[in-house]
C-alpha cells in the first residue's frame, strides 16, 4: 500500500506534462491508482479492527466441568481464575468442590473433564490406570498445623508436623480430621504413618468428613487442633481463634496439577475445553493472577505459581 502511495507524485505529475488525450490518460489513471490503494488500505485496516474488537468465537461445547479441591473455592483463587478463562475462551465453567480423592474419583466415571488437584500419590495412580492424561504442575502452597492458642499438647515449638501429631495424641488433646480422602486428610494420614499412631477410633480424634472451610470451624467451635492448607486458614482467619503452631516443615508441601480426563472414559468428556483450561492455567496470564492473589488483602501471596518448573526443587 505504500508503493501504490508512494506513485501518486509521479502519475499527477505525468499528467500535468502531457497533451489532451494523454492528460485524460493520465488523469483516468491517477483517479484509478487512488482507488486502488484505498481499497488496499480498507482491506489491510478491516481485519486489524476485526481482531482488536471481536469476542472469542464461541467453542463447539462450550460447558466445561472441572472437578477441584475444596481449597481453591474456599480460599476464594477460582473466583479470579474462573472469570479471566471464560472472557478469553468463550467457556463456561462448572466447578464441582471436592476433595481431591472425590474429584479424582468424580473424574474416573467419567463425570468431568479436567482437575485441577493436590494429592500428587493419588494422582500419579489415577494416570497410571489411564484415567487422565498431561498431568501439569501448576502452583503449590503449604499444609500448618494450627491449634488453640493455649496449645494444651505443647506443640509450637516442634519443627516437624508429625512430632507435634505425637505430643498431641499423648496428651489426648482434640483433633478434628477432615476425613473426606482429600489431598489434606491424605497428607494428615501419612504424617500419623510417620509418626506410628493409629487415631482412628480414638476418644479424641473426630473424622469431619468435611471439606476445608467447615472442618476449621468444627475446630474452632471444638478448640481442637488440626491441618489445613494455609490459604483457606488465612481467608477465614479473620473468623477463627486457632493459631499456626508448626509450619515450614518440608513434609508439609503442598502440590497442585491440572489432569485432563481421558476422553475415552466417556464421549460426553470435553476434551477441547479441557486444552484450553489446562493450558490456561499454565499461561503467562493465570501464573500472574496466582502470583497475586491475596497479597493486597491478607499481606502474602496464597500460592505459588509453578508452571515449567522443577517439581523436586519446589519449597527448597
Amino acid at each position: 500500500m505504500k508503493r501504490i502511495f508512494a506513485l501518486l507524485p509521479a502519475l499527477l505529475l505525468l499528467a500535468a506534462c502531457g497533451s489532451g488525450d494523454e492528460k485524460q490518460s493520465a488523469t483516468t489513471a491517477t483517479v484509478a491508482a487512488t482507488t486502488v490503494a484505498t481499497q488496499a488500505a480498507v482491506a489491510t485496516a478491516a481485519p486489524t479492527v476485526a481482531q482488536a474488537t471481536a469476542a472469542p468465537r464461541p467453542p463447539a461445547n462450550p460447558r466445561l466441568v472441572l472437578a477441584t479441591t475444596t481449597s481453591t473455592v474456599d480460599s476464594g483463587l477460582l473466583d479470579e481464575l474462573l472469570p479471566a478463562f471464560e472472557k478469553a475462551s468463550g467457556y463456561k465453567v462448572v466447578p464441582l468442590s471436592l476433595g481431591s480423592g472425590q474429584a479424582l474419583a468424580t473424574a474416573e466415571r467419567g463425570e468431568a473433564d479436567v482437575l485441577l488437584v493436590h494429592s500428587p500419590d493419588a494422582e500419579r495412580t489415577f494416570v497410571q490406570a489411564g484415567h487422565g492424561l498431561d498431568r501439569r504442575l501448576v502452583m503449590h502452597n503449604d499444609f500448618i498445623l494450627i491449634g488453640p492458642d493455649k496449645d494444651p499438647a505443647q506443640i509450637k515449638t516442634l519443627k516437624v508436623a508429625a512430632d507435634g501429631l505425637t505430643r498431641i495424641a499423648n496428651a489426648s488433646a482434640a483433633f478434628v480430621s477432615r476425613g473426606d480422602n482429600s489431598g489434606t486428610h491424605a497428607l494428615e494420614l501419612k504424617l500419623w504413618k510417620q509418626a506410628a499412631i493409629t487415631p482412628a477410633g480414638q476418644r479424641w480424634y473426630t473424622e469431619a468428613g468435611a471439606g476445608m472451610g467447615q472442618t476449621l470451624q468444627i475446630a474452632n467451635d471444638r478448640q481442637a487442633y488440626t491441618i489445613s492448607d494455609r490459604a483457606t486458614y488465612l481467608a477465614q482467619k479473620k473468623n477463627l481463634q486457632l493459631a499456626v503452631l508448626i509450619e515450614r516443615d518440608p513434609a508439609l508441601l503442598n502440590i497442585y496439577h491440572v489432569i485432563r480426563v481421558n476422553p475415552s472414559k466417556s464421549d460426553k468428556i470435553n476434551s477441547a475445553g479441557a486444552v484450553a483450561f489446562a493450558d490456561f492455567l499454565v499461561s503467562p496470564a493465570a501464573q500472574a493472577i496466582i502470583a497475586g492473589y491475596g497479597k493486597a488483602k491478607y499481606g502474602e501471596p496464597l500460592f505459588f505459581p509453578d508452571a515449567g518448573k522443577d517439581e523436586t526443587k519446589l519449597g527448597s
